[in-house]
């Protein structure tokens, strides 16, 4: 067997168990209604502008939000996360998107966070509603906003395609990457006006 035939054997087998355990460990990540997740992501978005400057500015300046409130991650060796979250223009909501991810690799334990991608430009928001979603790693560029970054972070430097910011880490897993997260869209009938 080629090298690309197993490793697509391996992700094929991470993600399915990824899958399973999200599942089992964590089926708060996926929203009651579409007014639940409208009301959390609305609140995840303000109490993340409220509490970090660096994000206050991005969002002055993004074209579209992508936010998710609650994402579940859990592993055993394989791993994954799952949760689910709104696209936002302005203060309303205009589509629903689920974010996946599969990992292996030395891993135990469950841990909640959420994220916030600003999508800075026509280009990326466009990418995003032509595809349905989007790997992040692949399509528009997507810099991960971290203590370092935030120090360097003004209108004037905002050059890239999207900012990520991911926030509430709690949990017994060390370190969270969104590097290869899948975006996609999901049907959670017709988008209502998110809370203020």
């Amino acid at each position: 067997m080629t090298t690309s035939i197993v490793r697509s054997m391996i992700m094929a087998g991470a993600l399915a168990c990824a899958s399973a355990l999200t599942f089992m460990f964590a089926p708060e990540a996926q929203a009651a209604t579409a007014e639940d997740l409208n009301r959390d992501s609305a609140q995840a978005l303000r109490n993340l502008t409220q509490q970090n400057s660096a994000a206050a500015a991005v969002a002055r300046s993004a074209r579209a939000v992508l936010v998710f409130p609650n994402i579940v991650k859990a592993g055993l060796v394989f791993g994954g996360s799952y949760g689910e979250g709104t696209l936002m223009k302005g203060n309303r909501v205009v589509d629903y998107y689920n974010s996946v991810s599969g990992s292996w690799g030395l891993q135990a334990g469950a841990q909640s966070y959420g994220y916030v991608v600003f999508l800075m430009n026509d280009k990326a928001v466009d990418y995003i509603e032509k595809t349905a979603g989007f790997e992040i790693g692949v399509g528009p560029t997507v810099v991960v906003v971290d203590e370092g970054v935030a120090k360097n972070l003004s209108t004037t430097t905002l050059k890239d395609d999207a900012y990520a910011f991911i926030f509430n880490q709690q949990g017994l897993m060390a370190g969270i990457s969104i590097e290869g997260t899948k975006i996609s869209r999901i049907n959670r009938g017709n988008p209502t006006q998110a809370s203020r």
